[in-house]
């Protein structure tokens, strides 16, 4: 975080949306905090449609009516209230019911006696970072797996049908996080008057471009003054090795090493997973081959 002068609930909101530059485009935000100056001024330049929190400061209320013309959409919750202990899907004439998942997730889930790989080094650093993978995953749509790196998510890949598809997806978009903090892309050199929006959309066909049709680079040379010198795949991957201690959680167990072996490429350190495959020795013993710490949590985090 460059400027030091946000506050807490703003660096948290800033966090969350910077996880996914491309998705957070008119975002709704949610915050568990009261709404300070600094969110609000903030939001106050984000395309953002409507902000829902316990409370806001008058200062940080006053900002946020001028939003949109006055069309910003504030909303406030009960912080008191407590959702039934029963969920109920009704579809077609089938109705599902199940207990509210009320897992709790904390440090106690990521003890020393949780740890079932050889490698066990592990700061708490890292244990921040399993703990807020685990909580995503929680309220995401299952099946999904998401990559955390120092106190953010930088990519969710969440409701594949597969857990390999889950960490490709999660996978790639950490890689293009990673890349986005490449000097190549400080360097490009962009047309006058595009917006943010535009910009962001740029970046990520900068970093994709060998994956781009003929019209598309087509388009992203247009918004550029020149052309920029593009990623090698060699490039790529030394840029990957820079950072360190990235984490990897998933809301269900790995059935087969290819998730491990995608983790891998992408230079995770630190894996969360519930556990309780037949295959769980297989994953252990990939894992153990890479120098890997791997927690089992024992809790399934499915969300339907």
């Amino acid at each position: 975080m460059k400027d030091k002068n946000y506050s807490n609930v703003a660096k948290a909101y800033i966090r969350a949306r910077g996880g996914d530059r491309m998705s957070s485009y008119g975002d709704a935000a949610c915050v568990s905090e009261v709404v300070d100056v600094s969110l609000a001024k903030y939001l106050k330049k984000e395309v953002s449609d409507l902000i829902i929190a316990p409370g806001y400061e008058n200062e940080a209320l006053d900002i946020l009516k001028k939003k949109k013309r006055g069309k910003y959409l504030i909303l406030q919750i009960d912080p008191s209230y407590e959702p039934d202990s029963e969920q109920i899907r009704d579809l077609y004439g089938f109705k599902l019911k199940q207990d509210r998942d009320n897992s709790k997730i904390d440090k106690s889930l990521f003890n020393s006696t949780k740890i079932v790989s050889e490698n066990k080094k592990i700061d708490n650093k890292v244990i921040e970072d399993l703990i807020i993978g685990n909580i995503t995953l929680k309220y995401t749509q299952s099946n999904s797996v998401c990559v955390v790196y120092d106190g953010q998510v930088i990519g969710n890949g969440a409701g594949q049908q597969s857990r390999v598809h889950c960490t490709r997806l999660a996978s790639q978009k950490a890689e293009k996080w990673f890349l986005q903090q490449h000097p190549k892309v400080s360097n490009l050199n962009f047309e006058e008057g595009l917006k943010r929006a535009s910009k962001t959309n740029l970046v990520d066909q900068f970093i994709l471009y060998n994956q781009l049709s003929v019209a598309e680079r087509k388009y992203f040379l247009k918004n550029l003054k020149k052309k920029p010198e593009i990623l090698s795949d060699d490039e790529k991957d030394s840029w990957f090795k820079i950072f360190e201690n990235i984490s990897l959680v998933s809301d269900a167990f790995f059935p087969f090493r290819d998730s491990i072996d995608r983790a891998k490429k992408l230079n995770v350190k630190y894996i969360s997973q519930p556990g309780g495959s037949i295959r769980d020795d297989k994953i252990i013993d990939v894992v153990n081959e890479y120098g890997m710490v791997m927690f089992f949590t024992g809790i399934r985090l499915f969300r339907h």
